[in-house]
């Protein structure tokens, strides 16, 4: 669907969330009622610059096609994991199977709209565990500042990514040592039914045939393995640890504040923030949210709408 000028037909507007296992949207109404919401497959806007670019306009076509059905926004907001001062060619991405202009998408970071799902600018700490990891402070002059949030291949310690690789590198250097060692091992079994199968092939595979956010859904492995196998209960542990370690370097540099930890990841097992409330400064409030950046994101989108329109006209006596 090409880009049109004719006004839309609702006074509706839409967020996007985007991440690397799941792209979530919301679309908002007046008063910011939501009357729609939906996910398609997560997607980075590196991987919408890239060689990913054909993938990431089906997902926004699929995205399109969902929220259509309810009617057609007058803006749109889109949180991305991956942004940066080239990605703003993604605005056309997201316009085109829209019928909008790209003048009425914005972009932003994906740790924004989640901060701001869960907390006013200046309130708290957000720690999130996805497929990465990050931890952010917005502070009350509105500046995003960062701990953490490097990316797979750096760091992103106590992801869901993070935590499928430790999995992997264990289970194999165990075979290494021991072939077929993994038939005793509730981790390794729980990994090789996932990726379909126990011979190094099928690992190979869903590894370097996947995306990232392929890999970190191989975290619910893990997950599954905790409480019969001490090897995975260490490994989200250490997961845990990582994601203290980005809230106390916030707490460090901007003071005392609560913390509040979200993410898939975040919720995988109990573990995870067991270990990071063990970690955090004593006195420090903390708390596991559910967080909806596409929420914040339509709110974005339906306040800068509302900016969009026209005064109302009193009526004449």
């Amino acid at each position: 669907m090409s880009a049109s000028t004719r006004a839309p037909e609702s006074p509706l507007a839409l967020g996007i969330d985007a991440g690397g296992t799941e792209t979530r949207w919301a679309l908002a109404g007046p008063g910011g009622v939501f009357v729609a919401e939906g996910a398609v497959g997560g997607f980075s806007a590196l991987e919408a610059q890239g060689l990913g670019r054909a993938r990431v306009a089906q997902l926004l076509a699929e995205l399109a096609q969902a929220v259509l059905v309810h009617g057609r926004p007058l803006r749109v907001h889109a949180g991305l994991t991956g942004l940066g001062p080239a990605g703003q060619g993604l605005a056309r991405l997201i316009a085109d199977p829209l019928g909008l202009l790209p003048e009425v998408v914005s972009l932003g970071s994906d740790i924004e709209t989640a901060y701001l799902d869960l907390f006013t600018p200046g309130e708290g700490y957000l720690v999130y565990a996805g497929t990465g990891s990050v931890a952010a402070f917005l502070d009350a002059e509105g500046n995003l500042h960062r701990a953490g949030g490097r990316g797979v291949i750096i760091d992103d310690g106590g992801g869901g990514f993070w935590i499928a690789r430790e999995a992997l590198r264990q289970v194999w250097r165990a075979e290494d040592e021991r072939p077929g060692c993994g038939a005793e091992s509730p981790l390794a079994q729980e990994l090789f039914a996932l990726v379909g199968g126990a011979d190094w092939d099928h690992t190979r595979q869903a590894v370097y045939g996947g995306t990232r956010g392929d890999i970190g859904r191989l975290a619910l492995a893990v997950a599954r393995a905790a409480d019969r196998d001490p090897a995975a209960g260490a490994i989200l542990a250490a997961a845990g640890r990582e994601l203290a370690r980005l809230a106390c370097a916030l707490i460090d540099r901007y003071g005392p504040r609560p913390v509040a930890l979200s993410g898939r990841a975040a919720s995988l097992h109990p573990l995870i923030a067991a270990t990071l409330a063990e970690g955090l400064p004593a006195g420090i409030a903390f708390a596991v949210r559910t967080g909806h950046g596409e929420h914040a994101a339509a709110r974005i989108a339906l306040a800068a709408s509302e900016r969009d329109l026209p005064p109302t006209q009193d009526p004449q006596p």
